[in-house]
């Protein structure tokens, strides 16, 4: 079920907006709905940096690794 909505924005936004959509084939209510999805999504999942998104599974380590024990074994070393 799809609802109207008001929205209050800056002229020169809407110029933007308006003409990006008509570039890429879309509504300027398709894109908001899909950046308010998009948003509204995200919040729910977990908060994850994009920057660390990019770097997830990107090192493999070892089944038996001990993050615990490796992260001691760290700041001993750092502080001794």
């Amino acid at each position: 079920m799809t609802t109207k909505l008001t929205l209050t924005v800056e002229k020169e936004v809407i110029e933007r907006a308006k003409s990006y959509a008509k570039d890429t084939g879309r509504s300027l209510s398709e894109l908001i709905e899909q950046y308010l999805d998009k948003i509204t999504q995200e919040r729910t999942e977990q908060k994850v940096s994009p920057r660390l998104k990019k770097l997830i599974g990107a090192v493999k380590l070892p089944k038996d690794f001990d993050e615990h024990k490796e992260l001691r074994s760290y700041y001993e070393k750092k502080h001794l």
